[in-house]
């Protein structure tokens, strides 16, 4: 193991279950199992391409074989896209061509449908349902994207907790990585893995990037804890107009939903221009610019997320350049995809009309 891989592994994480768990998962195997699952629900935006892909970029680098579940029959029964599998599939041949303009690779893409067409795998997902109450499985409905006060449910949702931890054991993976939003499904598999004779998963649960417009508290009940509450509900999300920074927007598309974004001067806490800086762009950058003219402080350049906030702080870097700067960088992270897209536009304009018709 590579003195530096935990610190990369976990790097802008916010939990891991657990680093002894992980340590030995290192110094044990080769080229240890990961992945992460996604489901199929519309254009992708950065929260998801940048921030997400980071971490998997990171996860590659190290040495996993990393695996990218397009979660195809979890978007059915989760009625993204109208519930039309075509629709999800071609969001998934999408959401390929995003992840690989991104440059992640080399990752293998697994459909949920390759595995839910073995009779093993869904015997794995009923001995899960065994073992857990109705109870906890309603708790874990958040996942979903689904309040935990939800009254009309289907009773196909109870099943997508289970296949959640079914798809973990059936894929053999050593460890599983998402959001934080999604750490009751992971929680379930642990419980369970004893009873099913399978390892635990090691859980690396990364922050949910703010949308643009700032904290939203108007949302139900989405998990117990009021702080992990409060950042489902405000996460970004292509639901909520004007929040969401696509991957293949346009610079000035970029530059005018930055311009509209919250960012109160001086405020680093729960201020989204922030936040997308220090996860967006510091994950996948070595420094960032500021570009200002000499009578408001001249040019900046940080090398450090904590640099950035403290400045900003105190009041040294005003809204407007931060903005500005922030704005700049994601135009030149984004670029590559804006050029694939450009070239080879089929999929995303596909997708856009199904954004118009759904």
């Amino acid at each position: 193991m590579k003195p530096n891989t935990i610190q990369l592994v976990t790097r802008n994480t916010i939990e891991l279950i657990t680093q002894n768990e992980l340590e030995k998962l290192l110094q044990s195997r080769r080229e240890p199992r990961a992945y992460w699952g996604f489901e199929s629900s519309g254009l992708m935006h950065i929260g998801l391409g940048l921030v997400c892909g980071s971490k998997i970029k990171d996860m590659i680098k190290v040495g996993f074989h990393f695996i990218i579940f397009l979660a195809d029959w979890h978007s059915w029964i989760n009625n993204k896209l109208g519930g039309k599998m075509e629709n999800i599939r071609l969001c998934g041949e999408y959401f390929k061509e995003c992840f690989s303009a991104l440059g992640i690779k080399p990752a293998e893409y697994v459909w949920a449908s390759d595995l839910t067409r073995e009779g093993e795998y869904w015997e794995t997902v009923l001995k899960i349902a065994k073992g857990a109450s109705v109870q906890r499985i309603m708790r874990a409905l958040p996942i979903m994207g689904r309040e935990m006060d939800t009254t009309e449910i289907e009773t196909a949702w109870l099943l997508y907790p289970c296949m959640q931890a079914a798809d973990i054991f059936h894929m053999q993976l050593d460890v599983a990585c998402a959001g934080l939003e999604q750490r009751k499904a992971h929680m379930l598999a642990r419980d369970v893995a004893d009873r099913l004779d399978r390892s635990k998963p090691v859980c690396v649960h990364t922050p949910l990037l703010m949308g643009l417009k700032g904290a939203i508290t108007e949302r139900g009940q989405l998990d117990e804890d009021a702080g992990i509450n409060l950042r489902i509900a405000s996460k970004m999300s292509k639901s909520i107009p004007g929040s969401c920074i696509y991957v293949h927007d346009s610079p000035s598309e970029i530059r005018t939903k930055m311009m509209e974004a919250y960012c109160p001067p001086k405020q680093v806490n729960q201020n989204p221009v922030l936040e997308t800086a220090h996860y967006a762009i510091f994950t996948n950058v070595d420094a960032m610019t500021v570009n200002r003219p000499v009578k408001y402080g001249g040019e900046l350049t940080f090398t450090e997320y904590n640099e950035l906030e403290k400045t900003y702080a105190e009041g040294k870097l005003h809204p407007l350049d931060l903005k500005n700067a922030v704005a700049e960088a994601l135009t030149q992270l984004l670029k590559p995809v804006r050029t694939h897209f450009e070239t080879h536009p089929e999929s995303l304009n596909k997708m856009k009309t199904l954004e118009v018709t759904r």
